[in-house]
């Protein structure tokens, strides 16, 4: 029985898809392909995942649902990894509507192919951006999010919630990962480690914003998807612990839970930025902002629960992951 990724030529989708087919296991890559960045970027990804025998793409826009289901009905996933979504803070406030009909009508209609066709595990990805104005450090799963400050964001802590009405339901084994600030080689070209990267190679200005005070748990790509991978075969289950007087939030009486994937370990931007030049041998040019609306100051992942669930510790330092994503960006561009 395959694996479905869907967002298989984003990011973590290409990364994650690559590590399952090298574990061994059969995979069906799902995408559509859009052009919310450079779909080179992300043909090229698919071009690599296409040359193992165990993986089979699939192009599909999740708001189909029929052709959704009949893909289901076809393959009977074992599990589910759901990655596809739109991505971006700041694109949400510009652009609302594709973040409604990609992040909440296409993963409504994940959680309804999953109950017509059940599944063992279907596991999806979450964002460190549900805490929103909660300003306790570090953010743990077990933390109220109630005040999204971004419509992406919002979407999100809604997809959370959809997935625990369909476990409690139809009792759906559901996982939910907060994904926090994710970087490494084939990253996006909207993501800071990106843009800083071209912008400086290009003597060209990086932007840093709330005049660079800013801090991050930036964590490294192996780490996340290595986390991904072990959570995916250990189906969320009812919590022994489960007190409805005094809920938990990460935790159910369904077969539901809700995890944190970090580094645990923020740093400053101003850090990240010498990092960085020291990895492409070349001093930035900074041009300090305000804060941009939608964003928050910090994130900083307590990642003690996931460590616990399936033995998660980030073994990937600042210092050792952006010298690798720079070889990468150089040879991908040819800088």
């Amino acid at each position: 029985m395959p694996i479905l990724v869907t967002g298989t030529a984003g990011f973590i989708g290409f990364h994650l898809s690559a590590l399952l087919l090298a574990q061994g296991h059969s995979v069906v890559g799902l995408d559509n392909l859009n052009d919310y960045y450079d779909p080179a970027l992300k043909q090229d990804r698919l071009k690599i995942l296409c040359r193992q025998s165990n993986f089979k793409f699939v192009r599909l826009n999740l708001i189909e649902n029929e052709q959704l289901d009949k893909l289901f009905a076809a393959e009977k996933f074992s599990q589910v990894v759901h990655l596809a979504a739109q991505a971006g803070v700041r694109y949400s406030i510009l652009s609302p509507r594709t973040y409604i009909q990609s992040n909440l009508v296409g993963f409504f209609n994940i959680l309804e192919a999953c109950r017509q066709f059940p599944v063992e595990h279907l596991l999806f990805a979450s964002s460190s951006s549900v805490y929103g104005l909660n300003s306790r450090l570090p953010f743990s799963d077990r933390d109220h999010t109630d005040h999204p400050v971004s419509l992406y964001a919002a979407t999100k802590k809604s997809n959370e919630v959809l997935a625990h009405s369909y476990s409690h339901l139809f009792n759906i084994p559901c996982t939910g990962l907060r994904f926090f600030t994710v970087y490494g080689p084939w990253g996006r070209p909207d993501m800071a480690c990106f843009t800083f990267t071209r912008n400086i190679l290009d003597s060209k200005p990086i932007e840093l914003f709330n005049n660079g005070k800013m801090l991050r748990d930036f964590t490294y790509i192996d780490d996340v998807v290595n986390g991904v991978a072990a959570c995916l075969f250990k189906p969320a289950a009812p919590s022994a612990s489960w007190n409805s007087a005094a809920p938990d939030p990460s935790i159910s009486s369904a077969p539901y839970h809700i995890y944190n994937i970090g580094n645990n370990k923020p740093v400053e931007l101003e850090y990240f930025v010498s990092v960085l030049e020291k990895a492409l041998g070349k001093k930035a040019l900074r041009k300090y902002l305000p804060m941009q609306q939608g964003d928050v100051q910090a994130t900083f992942a307590e990642i003690e629960d996931f460590t616990q669930a399936v033995g998660f510790i980030p073994k990937t330092s600042l210092e050792q992951g952006l010298p690798l994503f720079v070889d990468w960006f150089r040879k991908y561009y040819h800088k």
